[in-house]
């Protein structure tokens, strides 16, 4: 069997964040398949999933283990439907594993998908894409937080 995990966000931007937990969560899979979140209500003025997927893809196109894809609805269905048997999320406090902790359990008892939590690494903890969106508005440069592609 091949072992899948899923990777989902919104990624606006894809943070050296993400890019970590992408990193720490590949050698725990055959496949990994990101997923770009493609219809997020709450945040109505991001780029086109197209457009966050075509970067992240651009990072990781030497990586046969990776796909990205755009997905619509539940995670916990799009790891389904990627045959998947795991969800990875990312923690960086104390209200993201609480939050991640009762998605984990929906995910398991309705979806039956296991959620796997890796916590952020504390040099990145207070990195977040809503964070970087804010700091650009207001004219940061945010290229530092973001991943190159080696």
């Amino acid at each position: 069997m091949i072992r899948t995990g899923v990777f989902v966000g919104s990624f606006n931007p894809f943070t050296i964040g993400h890019d970590s937990i992408v990193k720490r969560a590949l050698p725990l899979f055959d496949r990994l398949v990101i997923g770009v979140v493609g219809d997020n209500v709450h945040k109505p003025d991001m780029p086109s999933a197209e457009e966050r997927m075509q970067a992240i893809r651009e990072l990781y196109a030497d990586e046969q283990r990776i796909e990205v894809k755009s997905y619509h609805g539940l995670a916990m269905d799009f790891a389904k439907a990627e045959g998947a048997q795991y969800i990875v999320k990312g923690v960086r406090s104390v209200s993201d594993f609480e939050y991640e902790q009762w998605q984990a359990d929906f995910n398991r008892r309705i979806g039956g998908i296991e959620t796997i939590l890796l916590y952020t690494e504390p040099e990145l903890a207070c990195i977040s894409s809503s964070a970087l969106r804010e700091l650009q508005h207001f004219g940061v440069d945010i290229s530092p937080y973001l991943p190159k592609k080696k």
